[in-house]
């Protein structure tokens, strides 16, 4: 990745939406060498997906919390791909520590993430902390 690959990844961060020829103008390029641009940093990964950044209080689920769960041997979240397909999980991350693993996860009421740490309990041992605000809800990244 150069300089200019790292404008266009600023630009489409800041507004996945733009069209080729906005990105063009914003970064100086032709429009055809931008779109070969965009497209070799999305064959490379380093593009990964386009998404639309939703205000999960205004969707609906204004609960949100970080779970860890010390998973007991085999039975384990990561180990179950049904979780994955869960509605209340946002992000599952395998970490170090105590934990195996913390999920993000976000429901509309209070008896649901009762339901969701009771049936994670038959993995392990989960732990909640509840998110109380935001403060760097998301930033783009930035260059090393």
């Amino acid at each position: 990745m150069d300089a200019l690959d790292r404008r266009l990844l600023a630009e489409l961060q800041a507004d996945a939406r733009l069209s080729y020829n906005e990105l063009s103008r914003r970064v100086s390029l032709s429009a055809p060498a931008v779109a070969e641009r965009v497209r070799r940093l999305e064959a490379d990964g380093v593009i990964d997906g386009y998404h639309a950044h939703v205000d999960l209080t205004r969707a609906g689920l204004p609960i949100t919390a970080l779970v860890q769960v010390q998973c007991y041997g085999t039975r384990c979240v990561l180990r179950d791909p049904a979780v994955a397909t869960w509605p209340e999980v946002l992000q599952l991350y395998r970490v170090t520590g105590g934990a195996c693993c913390v999920l993000l996860v976000a429901v509309p009421e209070m008896a649901r993430f009762e339901e969701l740490i009771d049936r994670l309990g038959g993995y392990g041992q989960p732990s909640t902390s509840m998110i109380l605000s935001t403060p760097v809800p998301w930033r783009p990244v930035t260059a090393p």
